[in-house]
């Protein structure tokens, strides 16, 4: 799911219009509609348009780093001087440069680029997002598959290490019983599966064959069965909680 469909459901699950949101952030309402096809080359440039994303979530009650990440990861944010950065949103003048590339740079460049678009995926699951004492990030326990290679020792090593990293099937049900809360679903591979809010009284069930990462942004207004199982209350009211379900996760 692309982040402009992302900005599209969470705008329609809030019930909110694109003129109606283009009065509250004060965002042209065709660049609002570019923004939600994925179109950025009319925001000015990438500070540009982390901005308006910021606008937008608050509008929509969205935790702004759940847009922000996915921008970040779309476009591939590298680090750049802080000249180019201001050559890019006109506030100064653009400098002529040489067009001509030694072999050998081109050769850096390209290397860097393999580096980053490899790395980049990575180093974007692993990240935890930390705001201040109102976020915190769990991982539910897993209860660790016993070791088979240890009482038959015809089993390698190599096939112990594949069983113990195997997941059943895993199926999330999720209540909002005391508030309002958003969610944000995915699977570990970085598949995206449903973002935006759940109304209280309001519950929604998802089934993967992996375990599911969901963000609660009201974590303690809801209430989790994992494979019909009752699970810990996630967090607290207002707090906004990572939370990775496994078939092992139900106590």
């Amino acid at each position: 799911m692309s982040l402009g469909t992302i900005v599209k459901q969470a705008r329609k699950s809030a019930g909110v219009s694109i003129e109606g949101l283009a009065h509250q952030t004060k965002i042209p309402t065709s660049l609002l509609l570019d923004i939600e096809l994925d179109n950025f080359a009319k925001c000015g440039g990438e500070a540009y348009a982390r901005g308006h994303l910021k606008s937008i979530a608050s509008a929509l009650g969205v935790e702004p780093s759940i847009f922000l990440d996915h921008y970040n990861l779309e476009n591939s944010i590298a680090e750049r001087p802080m000249h180019e950065l201001l050559r890019e949103n006109s506030l100064i003048a653009p400098v002529h440069e040489r067009s001509k590339l030694s072999l050998k740079a081109l050769s850096l460049i390209s290397a860097a680029a393999v580096f980053m678009v490899a790395g980049g995926q990575v180093v974007y699951t692993s990240m935890q997002p930390v705001r201040g004492n109102a976020t915190k990030s769990l991982i539910a326990a897993a209860t660790p598959t016993p070791n088979k290679s240890a009482e038959n020792p015809s089993i390698s090593s190599e096939d112990s290490t594949a069983n113990r990293s195997m997941e059943k099937a895993v199926n999330v049900q999720i209540t909002a019983t005391r508030g309002n809360s958003w969610l944000s679903v995915s699977a570990l591979d970085g598949t995206n599966i449903y973002v935006g809010k759940l109304a209280t009284g309001q519950s929604v069930t998802y089934s993967h064959d992996t375990p599911l990462n969901i963000r609660f942004g009201n974590a303690g207004a809801v209430d989790v069965l994992v494979n019909g199982k009752a699970t810990p209350i996630p967090g607290g009211m207002g707090e906004v909680v990572n939370v990775v379900y496994g078939a092992s996760s139900a106590k």
